[in-house]
């Protein structure tokens, strides 16, 4: 068995039981070097640990205060003596203590009076009886640093009621004891024979090649040491930058939107009727009296409106799409973007990644906060096969194997899917977004002419939790240190 040169230190000074700060001074090492030695012989079985934990009592500020005041009960008490009283009616009492600037609760104090059987009552009038000292006056003054297990009985007694005034503090303090095993009192009494052994090369060794016929210690593998958790990313935000890698990897360019939108912008600009259920209360969060300037209003409301009541057949609210909402898609980064793309610009491919809001109800699958993935393609030559297999690339380099697409229905896209992908685990097929192409009535007014633009919004928090094998989506966001500690996310 080999050992580290503190590890022999410490096994010939060991007698019965030390604690921590004993065998630091005999050792000559320092309080940590010690701990983390004592618990490499712990490992090895050759010490015993415990562990004693003091408590000492200390007054607060109102504590402290009333080591220089007295306890409001003897300052009563004293402002009586001195005034030769011992009958006084509760008024009275009340107008003296006023008169003389004493800084108590009357009804209180007369309380803790009565309590302990300064005073008695006798036809409304106080009547001052026993003017002695009592315990817990006594150790107020002599509490400070006391250790709680060496108070007497009647010392206790006075500790309780102290204490259930507020008047005190307990600090604790944690005291480490060792002493050998029988396996390391067997080492000890050969530890003559023991080398001290290099477990590092200094500078001045080499200087004086002191290193010379040395024993050089060897690394044990083996032996226990404490876990080490460095700081790193939460698994949710290791998934978004494996998504912008992917996505920046097939030539895309990341863009960022407003978490708060106007519904021109989160409904109307997208084709979505004004009387759609996804735009009442109960689904999408209205914000109140927010008012802001809203980002081409009136250069393309004209066109807008006239989309909506050519193609929805109904009287479009200019009021309406001034209402301010948390965005309930990330699709509005993509309708800003529409607006500043020229013929010239195309082919162009974007993407966003961001927190979207609705109005769920909370279950295993559900939060009203969530991230949401968006992408578009705006080009002359793509078509519905480009999307499927973008899409398809995308969970492929997740590594989900078995996709596939079913039929959907967008007000904002036509032809729409809704892809899937297959959990081998469950043995059924999970929806996780939406996709499609943009209708000309969402493309025409916002880029001024007609041209396929390929659209997806896909759900990122289903994903993550996919790969992190859970059952319940809210588990993504609670405070467990041991579950972000361990998973490799």
């Amino acid at each position: 068995m080999d050992f580290h040169p503190n590890e022999i230190k410490i096994l010939k000074i060991s007698e019965g039981k030390q604690n921590i700060k004993e065998i630091s001074e005999r050792a000559n090492l320092n309080i940590d070097a010690v701990a983390r030695t004592i618990d490499w012989l712990k490992t090895k079985n050759l010490v015993n640990v415990e562990e004693k934990v003091r408590k000492f009592v200390f007054p607060n500020d109102e504590g402290k205060a009333y080591l220089n005041s007295g306890l409001p009960e003897r300052q009563i008490l004293n402002l009586m003596k001195s005034k030769n009283i011992s009958e006084i009616t509760i008024d009275d009492l009340k107008n003296i203590i006023e008169e003389s600037n004493l800084k108590v609760n009357v009804n209180l104090t007369i309380g803790w009076l009565r309590k302990k059987k300064h005073i008695t009552f006798k036809d409304k009038v106080i009547i001052f009886s026993d003017f002695a000292v009592q315990d817990d006056e006594i150790l107020l003054e002599n509490i400070e640093g006391r250790d709680l297990n060496t108070l007497s009985d009647a010392e206790r007694k006075a500790y309780e009621i102290l204490n259930g005034r507020k008047i005190l503090n307990l600090k604790e303090t944690k005291e480490i004891f060792t002493s050998l095993t029988d396996e390391g009192r067997k080492i000890k009494e050969n530890i003559a024979e023991l080398k001290e052994q290099i477990s590092q090369l200094t500078p001045e060794m080499l200087a004086k090649k002191s290193w010379t016929g040395a024993e050089f210690r060897k690394y044990d593998v083996n032996v226990f040491v404490e876990p080490q958790y460095p700081a790193k990313f939460h698994p949710l935000t290791n998934l978004i930058n494996q998504i912008r890698e992917i996505f920046v990897g097939m030539g895309f360019k990341e863009m960022q939107g407003n978490l708060i939108e106007p519904t021109f912008w989160d409904f109307d600009a997208l084709f979505q009727p004004q009387d759609h259920p996804a735009r009442d209360m109960q689904d999408t969060f209205y914000l109140k009296n927010f008012k802001g300037e809203i980002y081409g209003f009136e250069k393309f409301k004209d066109a807008i409106k006239e989309a909506h009541e050519k193609g929805w057949k109904y009287k479009w609210n200019e009021e309406e799409a001034k209402k301010f909402i948390l965005r309930t898609h990330t699709t509005a980064v993509s309708a800003h973007y529409l607006t500043t793309l020229k013929k010239h610009d195309l082919p162009a491919k974007i993407f966003t990644i961001g927190k979207v809001f609705r109005n769920e109800t909370i279950d295993f699958k559900h939060l009203p906060e969530f991230y949401q993935v968006e992408g578009i393609i705006v080009s002359e030559e793509v078509n519905f096969r480009n999307l499927l297999g973008i899409l398809k690339n995308f969970y492929n380099s997740l590594g989900f194997e078995k996709i596939r697409f079913r039929p959907g229905y967008f007000p904002y896209t036509e032809m729409s899917v809704e892809p899937e992908i297959y959990l081998e685990s469950k043995g059924q097929w999970m929806e996780l977004g939406g996709a499609g192409i943009f209708r000309p009535e969402v493309v025409k007014p916002l880029l001024g002419f007609e041209c396929p633009v390929l659209a997806w919004g896909l759900g990122l928090d289903r994903i993550a939790a996919l790969r992190l094998n859970l059952s319940d989506i809210r588990d993504l966001y609670i405070s467990d240190i041991e579950w972000l500690r361990k998973n490799k996310g």
